[in-house]
């Protein structure tokens, strides 16, 4: 169950309740779900959405870390909508626990992604 439709009508919510939320594709199709947020110490802004995709695609990794500018919230499917592909997925730039520390491979995601930065571009959750 989405828990991110636990208070519809109000603008904020927990982080503890996107966690689980399912993501769809454009054409509507389940691709995932919210494993965790990254947010920005400084700004408090949320900064990527790692999705887990479970056996998705047949890729080796079970998560991904998506720019939070990638996805939409829809009421309709009481979920998140993302343009995201499978190619895309697979081309993604590759990640390491380090990569949270590399601003560089953070410009080359959102710029991959087609994201503005959290840093730069539109505010987090």
């Amino acid at each position: 169950m989405a828990r991110a439709t636990a208070h519809p009508d109000h603008h904020c919510i927990s982080s503890e309740d996107i966690e689980g939320t399912e993501v769809y594709g454009a054409d509507g199709t389940n691709i995932g779900e919210i494993d965790h947020l990254i947010i920005d110490k400084m700004s408090g802004r949320v900064a990527y959405a790692v999705m887990s995709f479970g056996g998705f695609v047949g890729l080796g990794h079970s998560h991904y870390p998506i720019p939070w500018g990638a996805l939409t919230y829809d009421r309709s499917l009481g979920g998140f909508r993302t343009n995201i592909t499978e190619q895309q997925l697979r081309d993604a730039p590759e990640f390491s626990d380090d990569s949270w520390e590399d601003r560089d491979w953070e410009q080359r995601t959102h710029r991959y992604y087609g994201t503005p930065t959290y840093w730069e571009g539109r505010g987090g959750l």
